[in-house]
């Protein structure tokens, strides 16, 4: 199937629209360090469908300079990098794994993975250093407008052991072989942390960002004290990275975390995002977590951003500001990332609402 060429428009400077706020790092830094109120409310999405750019821009994104100019009409305060990693260097699709051809989206099954013993174990191949690009990072230099920070960002290490397993799988071994559970995490947290050093060995970079879902709108995926054993000592070193780098630490994951977001702030974590709006209420966590972590979010997907009116996504952002942003360690977005089923103009809609209505005090 050829896939259809993407529409190219005529762009749009939501920065521009929304007043002109000018690009600056250090109102997002003071967020993530709980330094009360900078002078307005950062805006803060990190994953795009690549039609979002294309429609800011009126072209796909082909440049490092394309990439900077998103971010940067976007109106956001930074540029987040990601290294290209070859994941599967043996050239194969995994067993367990499915895509969808027509939208590119895939999923892991419930049942059996890639590798399910310890035969599987030492046949698979596991991205080197040879697979590592981080060519991104190299070209960005000089690029940056003024004031505008970089996030370095990558992650999965409990969602990659899982997945390689297959969720069944990975749950009975829990039981009949944590050995070979702990040999995976190993063998995937000294991976990442390989690519963490890596990312941290930029001097520009000014926040970091880890992506490892643990949790469903109902529960956590395991109990606590298996995260305990085998997912937070990893974490940690994370964190400790970050602080090494002396930059904070955001970390993504959906879902309801009450039962884990000591663990979490205890493992070095500046900031949650994206306090999944079905799963938690942001109010509520703010106000039993708002003086040890940062919260990112929550226009929920299953709301006006997704299913309503840019007036209506006006609306929600303007309760945010006035429920969650008083006393600062907030910042704006999306309550996961913006897909493709997100309409343009609900998108540009909460930016600009973010923009306009963002700066403090709160009024409205």
């Amino acid at each position: 199937m050829t896939e259809k060429p993407e529409a190219v428009t005529e762009g749009i400077d939501i920065r521009t629209r929304a007043g002109g706020r000018k690009p600056d790092f250090s109102r997002m830094r003071r967020m993530l360090r709980l330094e009360g109120e900078p002078d307005a409310v950062p805006l803060a999405d990190f994953w795009f469908h690549k039609s979002v750019p294309t429609q800011v821009l009126g072209h796909p994104i082909k440049t490092m300079e394309d990439r900077v100019e998103f971010w940067y009409r976007a109106g956001y305060d930074y540029i987040k990098l990601i290294p290209g990693i070859n994941e599967n260097p043996a050239g194969r699709v995994p067993t367990g794994e499915a895509r969808e051809n027509n939208t590119g989206r895939n999923w892991a099954e419930e049942g059996k993975g890639t590798i399910t013993n310890w035969e599987e174990f030492e046949v698979f191949q596991w991205p080197g250093p040879d697979h590592m690009n981080f060519s991104t990072f190299d070209q960005l230099g000089d690029l940056r407008p003024p004031g505008m920070g970089v996030i370095a960002q990558y992650g999965q290490i409990f969602t990659r052991v899982w997945r390689l397993m297959g969720l069944e799988t990975f749950c009975l071994t829990l039981h009949d072989n944590p050995e070979l559970i702990q040999t995976l995490f190993d063998k995937a947290g000294n991976m990442m942390l390989d690519i963490w050093r890596r990312m941290a060995s930029y001097d520009y970079v000014d926040a970091m960002l880890f992506n490892d879902d643990i949790a469903f709108r109902t529960s956590l995926f395991v109990d606590p004290g298996t995260l305990r054993r085998y997912f937070y000592p990893w974490l940690e070193q994370i964190g400790q990275i970050a602080r090494d780098r002396g930059v904070p630490l955001i970390y993504h994951t959906d879902g309801i975390l009450w039962e884990a977001l000591d663990d979490i702030i205890a493992c070095g974590v500046n900031a949650i995002h994206p306090v999944e709006a079905l799963a938690m209420d942001i109010v509520e966590v703010k106000q039993r977590y708002g003086d040890r972590l940062c919260l990112f979010g929550n226009l929920s997907l299953a709301g006006p951003l997704a299913l309503g009116k840019p007036e209506e996504v006006e609306e929600e952002v303007k309760w945010l500001l006035r429920e969650v942003g008083p006393g600062g360690g907030f910042c704006l977005g999306s309550g996961n990332s913006i897909p493709d089923y997100v309409p343009f103009e609900n998108y540009v809609a909460m930016n600009e609402a973010g923009l306009r209505h963002g700066a403090y005090p709160i009024r409205v």
